[in-house]
């Protein structure tokens, strides 16, 4: 009888400790859900489980039957086989290699992936490219605090970028994290579920080309640029060596794949290493007229937001890392490969732009090379020239391929008829708007040829939008019961900050092409 009582009155006070809680809970989460960050419930939660684990069972069982198939026509059905059969496809990965169905049926085995050393480089190529270029212009007007900038721009866009594939995971029922994501757009779909499912997307999508079709156009602008300072007695001016470059671009409207171009690309981020450390060992060599008294603590109100944004532009890289993720033998690698990528690109821009404006001061210009003696800097840009001529290529088939699946190839969504034939072929028109995009290019350099101001006004743009706004928003929403105070605390913070810092160097970068108009000044 005690037991039975002691057993009753255990009971209530957990059923009581159960309801406050939860009552709690639901007014927290109530107060939340006016802001927009309501979770699924626990029910949601693990259907939602469920359902990703019926989903991989079913897969899994097709490609297990169509196995099984192969074996009974070859007569080797016993034994060994069934055993086979089952460890081939352990989620532990511990099996062998899984095969995947291709569309007529057959089976093909998954793509290699990537170790985490090649997916830090492809890393280091997107945050140490010729971009850096523009940093020392970016010290011109922020001094140290511009070397603040560059080192907290760094931290966040670490952070951002781990937060982001984070946000590509859920928990199932037994607490496993499992990947049910695979790109920027999935998340950002998911956060505009249920109300706006495709919303998201379309706005991440925008973001993604503008930012690429901007980055093809400070190729050709720093193309125009370097040519026209190299060879000054020529008469031929920075609008015109844009043009030529283009003329040498338009191959690339024929591009079906990157297999061409990617063979240069180990070559081209060898050079750019070479150019920085010819640069860096011009600026050591003049180590005794370093102006240290030029670098101050105070900052040009009107110039430091731009320098914000071209600090903020050559950190980009949140637009691959789900992919890249996705990719790699070992994702749980993926936050040490960002911590020392980004530690390596903080020291090295650090670096790169404290002894280029040290050396040059106040006559910094917005491409550091062209400060350079006419003997160096000739073939310095010459080098810079052919990398950004070999870069080009790579955002523009980024570009083309986001373009063509939204408004092409949507599965039947599209806006526009398809712009493959039946076998494959590009059509005309398809072509003819390839074209297009290469020439829309041209125009911009051609007619806003000013380098640190495009690239200020890109990186406000989508560069903090990609960087720091969307992927804290995104992490608020989908991870919210998952977050500590401290994480809530910092993707807040780092949504506000680069809210104001997108808004101030985005009006500031307008201004200044305004000026740079309304007086005709050349970079």
């Amino acid at each position: 009888m005690a037991h039975l009582i002691r057993h009753k009155i255990s009971n209530k006070l957990t059923n009581a400790a159960h309801t406050v809680s939860n009552k709690s809970q639901a007014k927290v989460s109530g107060v939340f859900a006016r802001l927009g960050f309501q979770a699924a419930t626990d029910e949601e939660g693990l259907g939602f489980a469920e359902c990703d684990d019926l989903d991989y069972d079913y897969r899994q069982g097709m490609q297990m039957d169509v196995l099984r198939g192969e074996e009974e026509e070859g007569g080797d059905m016993e034994g060994e086989g069934d055993v086979e059969g089952d460890t081939r496809y352990q989620r532990d990965g511990t099996g062998p290699r899984q095969s995947t169905l291709k569309s007529d049926g057959s089976l093909e085995e998954d793509k290699p992936k990537i170790t985490s050393w090649e997916a830090g480089w492809n890393v280091t190529n997107a945050i140490q490219g010729m971009f850096v270029l523009g940093l020392p212009y970016a010290i011109l007007h922020g001094g140290y605090l511009g070397l603040f900038l560059i080192i907290f721009a760094a931290v966040v866009c670490c952070y951002t970028g781990k937060i982001l594939i984070a946000c590509l995971y859920e928990d199932n029922e037994d607490g496993i994290k499992v990947r049910v994501r695979d790109s920027y757009v999935d998340i950002a779909n998911a956060c505009c579920a249920p109300r706006f499912p495709a919303l998201g997307g379309h706005v991440v999508n925008v973001a993604q080309i503008i930012e690429l079709v901007m980055t093809c156009i400070l190729y050709v602008v720093v193309s125009g640029n370097l040519m026209y300072n190299s060879f000054p007695s020529f008469p031929v001016s920075q609008k015109a060596w844009s043009v030529l470059a283009t003329a040498a671009l338009l191959p690339c409207a024929f591009l079906k794949n990157l297999k061409a171009v990617s063979k240069f690309s180990l070559l081209c981020t060898l050079a750019h290493f070479v150019i920085n450390i010819l640069v860096i060992a011009y600026c050591l060599s003049r180590a005794r007229e370093w102006a240290w008294e030029k670098v101050k603590f105070y900052i040009d109100v009107k110039k430091f937001p731009i320098s914000i944004g071209i600090i903020v532009f050559s950190y980009t890289s949140q637009i691959f890392l789900p992919s890249l993720e996705g990719n790699m033998q070992k994702p749980s690698e993926f936050h040490c490969m960002m911590d020392w990528t980004h530690i390596a690109a903080c020291v090295l821009k650090g670096l790169f732009a404290l002894v280029a404006y040290l050396t040059w001061a106040d006559a910094t210009k917005e491409v550091i090379t062209d400060n350079l003696p006419s003997t160096i800097r000739a073939v310095v840009n010459l080098f810079l020239v052919a990398k950004a001529l070999l870069s080009y290529p790579l955002p523009f088939f980024a570009a083309v391929e986001v373009l063509e699946k939204s408004l092409f190839q949507d599965g039947g969504r599209a806006l526009f008829p398809d712009c493959y034939g039946p076998n494959g072929q590009l059509k005309t028109w398809g072509l003819g708007l390839r074209v297009g995009l290469v020439v829309f290019t041209l125009l911009m350099a051609v007619f806003v040829p000013h380098f640190a101001l495009l690239m200020g006004l890109t990186g406000s743009l989508t560069g903090a939008g990609l960087c720091f706004l969307l992927p804290s928003l995104f992490h608020l929403k989908l991870q919210w019961r998952n977050l500590l105070w401290h994480h809530v605390f910092f993707d807040v913070s780092i949504f506000v900050i680069g809210g104001i810092c997108a808004i101030s160097g985005f009006i500031h970068s307008i201004e200044g092409l305004i000026e740079a108009y309304k007086y005709d000044i050349h970079d």
